[in-house]
């Protein structure tokens, strides 16, 4: 069957389409995203304003257009941290609903971490062993370990680089006292969370998923997409620490012409590098593979699921 997934996340909103059925790889067939920044379309109260409201509709009613034109047989429509932590997020829902006839399944970061560990086993397998999974979105910081598909520890914090770039550095390039001050907060609250996974094993395998992860890895040497879905990219902390100086002297514009950074992201991918990096040093990791599968991946893993179960 052809499946739709429609992912309302803090940057963009991106339809992915895919081929699968139960038992099966999901094959991609077709990928649309927009990008809306809804970090940056926040009022003083934490509610999405109204023309961040009036966007998104716009947005989900074209994603549903363009799912039909593509012959998708069930859309899988969710919102993540933006929706989730909006002041008038049931507002939002409503008027999404109202409008579009869209309703948006609005995921935990607990969920949101679960779901990213399942779609990284399943593309890494049970040979991976024990693993340790990173992923940072717009909004917040995915922690997940286990051994098996469900993970035994899962946190989501609120380390997104869209949030964290719009919140703590205003500049262009930002002040380094800024930086500094940003480095000290992801710091803090990531230190926060170790213990709760330190209690387990070592992971046998350090697994980071995310727009930002595979830009920072690309601009730090990893392969070129064009060079297949196959080839192993990898992340090393020692990279991180070199970069990040680097890319706090760098305007926005300096940072887009880096390879494989988008024009898009650029503004954010400073913070991104100090999660990044605070992740990897605070869990005393080396390096971390790049995973192609994430969310969205998982929620379409778990939609198979349920078929095959039924």
């Amino acid at each position: 069957m052809r499946l739709g997934v429609l992912d309302v996340g803090s940057n963009t909103v991106h339809l992915l389409v895919v081929d699968a059925h139960p038992g099966a790889r999901p094959l991609p067939a077709y990928s649309h995203k927009t990008t809306l920044r809804l970090a940056e379309l926040l009022e003083e109260d934490g509610s999405i304003s109204a023309e961040g409201v009036d966007r998104i509709c716009v947005t989900l009613a074209e994603a549903l257009q363009i799912s039909e034109d593509k012959g998708v047989e069930a859309l899988l429509p969710f919102a993540t941290s933006a929706v989730r932590e909006a002041a008038n997020a049931e507002h939002v829902l409503h008027r999404i609903a109202t409008e579009t006839g869209v309703k948006l399944e609005v995921l935990s970061g607990a969920d949101e971490a679960r779901l990213t560990f399942l779609a990284v086993r399943r593309w890494f397998g049970w040979s991976a062993g024990r693993l340790l999974v990173l992923d940072i979105g717009g909004g917040s910081l995915e922690i997940a370990y286990g051994l098996d598909e469900d993970p035994d520890a899962a946190v989501s914090l609120p380390l997104g680089a869209g949030r964290l770039t719009s919140g703590w550095l205003p500049g262009d390039p930002p002040d380094p006292a800024d930086v500094r001050a940003l480095r000290r907060h992801v710091r803090a609250e990531i230190a926060r969370s170790v213990g709760e996974f330190n209690r387990f094993s070592p992971p046998d395998h350090v697994v980071a998923t995310s727009k930002t992860f595979k830009q920072l890895a690309r601009m730090a040497g990893a392969p070129r997409s064009a060079e297949g879905v196959y080839t192993r990219r990898v992340l090393s902390r020692s990279s991180l620490e070199e970069w990040v100086p680097k890319l706090a002297s760098m305007p926005a514009e300096e940072r887009a012409a880096l390879p494989g950074v988008s024009e898009g992201r650029a503004h954010q991918l400073l913070a991104g590098a100090l999660v990044a990096e605070a992740a990897l040093d605070l869990f005393a990791v080396a390096e971390a593979e790049i995973c192609p599968w994430a969310l969205r991946e998982g929620i379409i893993l778990r939609r198979l699921d349920r078929l095959r179960a039924a």
